[in-house]
C-alpha cells in the first residue's frame, strides 16, 4: 500500500476534497492510503504529524494554485521537504495544477511532469470530473513505479521514542468527514455575478489574443451595460460569428447567464442558458443543452467559472472552426 500526502492551501480545500473523492476507488482497493493536515486532531501539535507523514509518504501531491505558491509554509517547508525526498529518490512528487498560476517559472517543481494532462489547470476544464479522472489515471500509473517498503525495524534499545507513543495514542481515522453544505440565494447571486464578470474578461482577452495570432481576424468586444456584453469576430472584413451574453436573463426555464448568436438580440431571446446548479459541496453552472451547438451530454456538465466561459467561447468559435 502506498501512502499519499496532500500538500495544499486551505483555500483549495474544496478541490482537495473532490480529488480525494475520485481517489476513493484506489483507497478501497487497498492500493493507497491518504493523509492531509485536516486529519490532525484538536490538541495535537501541528508540525510533528505533518513532518512525520511527509517522511512516510510514498507519493506527495502538490496541489498547485496561486494561493499554494503564495503560502510561505507550503513553499518554504512542504515543497522543500518534498523536493528533497524526490531528489533522494525516496518519494515520487506529482504537481497537480488546480488553478491557473505562474508555476512554470521559478518553482523547484517546474521540472516535473504535472497533472492533469499537459499541466492544464483543473478549473479550466469544461468538465472538472474529466480533469480529476485524468489526475487519478496518472497517479494510478505512477504507483506502478513506486516501491513501497515496510516500516523500519525497531532499534533494540531501552530508549522510549515519544513519536512512537504519539502514533499509538492517535489511531488512524477516516478523512471522509464532509457534511452537506447549504447555499442561500445570496450565495447563488454572488456566484453568478462572479461567473459573469469572469466571462466578460475571458471573452475580451481571448478576442485580443485571437487577433494577435491571426492577422486576417478582427474582433470587437462591447460592454453593453453592467448585465450584458457582445462580441463579433470578422474574417477578412466579414462578420463570421457574433454573440450577446447576458446575466440574469429570465425565462420559463428560470434565471441564469444566457447566450445568443445575435449580438443585437433582445434580453428575452437566447440560444443557450447556464443555470446555477447546487451540489453537495459547491455551486456550478449547468447548460440547458438547447443550442444546436450543444450535445445531449452537455446537460450533465457542472461548470466552474472558467469552464462556463470556455463553454460559451466554444460556441462563438464554432463557426470559425468548421471543416
Amino acid at each position: 500500500m502506498a501512502k499519499l500526502f496532500f500538500s495544499y492551501s486551505h483555500k483549495d480545500e474544496a478541490l482537495r476534497d473532490k480529488l480525494q473523492t475520485h481517489l476513493e476507488s484506489l483507497r478501497r482497493s487497498g492500493a493507497i492510503e491518504t493523509w492531509h493536515d485536516r486529519m490532525i486532531l484538536a490538541g495535537d501539535e501541528l508540525d510533528r504529524p505533518i513532518d512525520q507523514n511527509m517522511k512516510e509518504a510514498d507519493v506527495i501531491l502538490l496541489l498547485v494554485s496561486s494561493d499554494f505558491l503564495a503560502s510561505s509554509y507550503c513553499h518554504d517547508v512542504e515543497v522543500t521537504q518534498a523536493m528533497a525526498r524526490h531528489d533522494a529518490g525516496t518519494a515520487r512528487v506529482i504537481p497537480v495544477i488546480l488553478r491557473p498560476c505562474d508555476w512554470q517559472e521559478d518553482t523547484p517543481f517546474k521540472k516535473l511532469l504535472a497533472a492533469p494532462k499537459d499541466g492544464y489547470p483543473i478549473t479550466k476544464w469544461a468538465n472538472e470530473d474529466e480533469a480529476f479522472l485524468d489526475v487519478v489515471k496518472q497517479i494510478r500509473a505512477a504507483l506502478k513505479a513506486v516501491p513501497t517498503s515496510p516500516p523500519p525495524a525497531k532499534a533494540a534499545s531501552g530508549f522510549h521514542d515519544p513519536a512512537e507513543t504519539f502514533q499509538q495514542v492517535f489511531a488512524p481515522r477516516s478523512s471522509n468527514l464532509r457534511l452537506h453544505k447549504t447555499f442561500t440565494q445570496a450565495d447563488k447571486d454572488r456566484f453568478t455575478d462572479e461567473a459573469f464578470e469572469y466571462m466578460a474578461k475571458y471573452f475580451e482577452s481571448s478576442l485580443e489574443e485571437l487577433k494577435r495570432r491571426h492577422p486576417e481576424i478582427e474582433a470587437r468586444f462591447k460592454r453593453i451595460d453592467a448585465e450584458s456584453f457582445s462580441a463579433v469576430i470578422y474574417r477578412n472584413g466579414e462578420a463570421v460569428s457574433k454573440c450577446a451574453v447576458r446575466h440574469g436573463g429570465a425565462s420559463a426555464f428560470g434565471e441564469g447567464i444566457t447566450y445568443s448568436h445575435d449580438d443585437r438580440s433582445q434580453s428575452n431571446s437566447f440560444n443557450e442558458m447556464l443555470s446555477v446548479e447546487v451540489g453537495e459541496q459547491s455551486l456550478s453552472l449547468k447548460p440547458m443543452g438547447i443550442s444546436s451547438f450543444s450535445r445531449s451530454a452537455d446537460r450533465e456538465l457542472n461548470l466552474s467559472n472558467e469552464g462556463a466561459a470556455d463553454f460559451y467561447w466554444g460556441m462563438l468559435m464554432e463557426p470559425l472552426q468548421r471543416g
